[in-house]
């Protein structure tokens, strides 16, 4: 089986992570290392249909095997937002900071701060499409903490646990993280697929 595969991103933060995750079983290439500078779409209003269009587009362009993912922070008391939305939420023009100021700004003083992530990771292999979902239960804190991991993380305490995401050393979050219950999924997949 060939185990080389382009992750459609060029969040250097994700590549890491997924890096980590997949603890050198597999050759993960990202978008630049396939010379691919393209802006993908992403504008579909669930994570299925995010993760799927940007896997798709990379391998019908350049008939690689792919994989992609979108993740979104949904927040009980916002009935679910930002969700979908959750890396644009401040506008697209935005960045980390912008969105967590927004969402602290919506919630409140609100005592109802239950939230959870959840990643979905959508494979095209083969021409064939599959889904992989991983999904982490927390609360919402009211103010940062921490430096570690990107975008929610400095507010998103996972249950269970006092730390914030950003407070967790990396090894910890990637055992845990919806990213990482997806990837390893994903990757139990890879390792016991047959053509």
């Amino acid at each position: 089986m060939e185990h080389k595969f382009v992750f459609a991103t060029n969040n250097k933060h994700k590549l890491k992570e997924v890096n980590e995750i997949a603890d050198g079983k597999f050759d993960i290439l990202s978008l630049n290392d396939i010379n691919c500078i393209d802006t993908i779409p992403e504008d579909q209003d669930t994570l299925e249909g995010n993760a799927l269009q940007k896997a798709r587009y990379i391998y019908e362009k350049c008939m690689i095997n792919c994989f992609a993912d979108d993740t979104g922070l949904e927040v009980d008391v916002l009935n679910g937002s930002p969700g979908a939305f959750s890396a644009r939420y401040a506008g697209d023009q935005c960045d980390s900071n912008d969105n967590i100021e927004k969402l602290l700004s919506e919630m409140g003083d609100t005592p109802y701060r239950s939230a959870r992530f959840r990643t979905v990771v959508a494979l095209v292999l083969d021409g064939k499409e599959y889904f992989f979902e991983g999904e982490i239960k927390g609360e919402i804190i009211t103010e940062k903490r921490g430096s570690g991991g990107f975008g929610y993380d400095a507010v998103f305490v996972p249950e269970g646990l006092s730390d914030t995401f950003a407070e967790l050393p990396a090894f910890l979050k990637n055992s845990i993280s919806h990213r990482a219950i997806a990837m390893q999924k994903l990757f139990y997949f890879l390792r016991h697929y047959q053509r």
